[in-house]
């Protein structure tokens, strides 16, 4: 699976290594091309699975504000609800493609 953005691999994994939460794919943190995320002031929160935090992604000096987010510290009772440990995991949204 890999997470393309501007014709821009910005991350891939074999899919047995990523986790499918709420219709989004979660690529491990280490499978994630570094060199295309920075933290983002922005922060969510939702109610089951607690403080989601953004990086924006620049590509060829392009910037896509809070296109990836992860949970640092998922809330109590979520990664048994998910089935497994999601920490660091990477999703991507707005406008990044995630595909086979």
């Amino acid at each position: 699976m890999k997470a393309i953005w501007k014709d821009t691999v910005l991350a891939e994994s074999p899919q047995e290594d990523l986790i499918r939460i709420e219709g989004n794919w979660y690529f491990p943190p280490a499978n994630v091309k570094q060199e295309f995320i920075k933290e983002s002031d922005l922060s969510t929160t939702c109610f089951w699975k607690g403080k989601a935090t953004y990086y924006d992604i620049e590509v060829d000096g392009e910037v896509n504000d809070g296109a990836a987010f992860y949970y640092h510290e998922p809330l109590a009772g979520s990664t048994e609800k998910v089935g497994k440990d999601f920490t660091d995991y990477v999703a991507f949204w707005r406008g990044v493609e995630v595909a086979e």
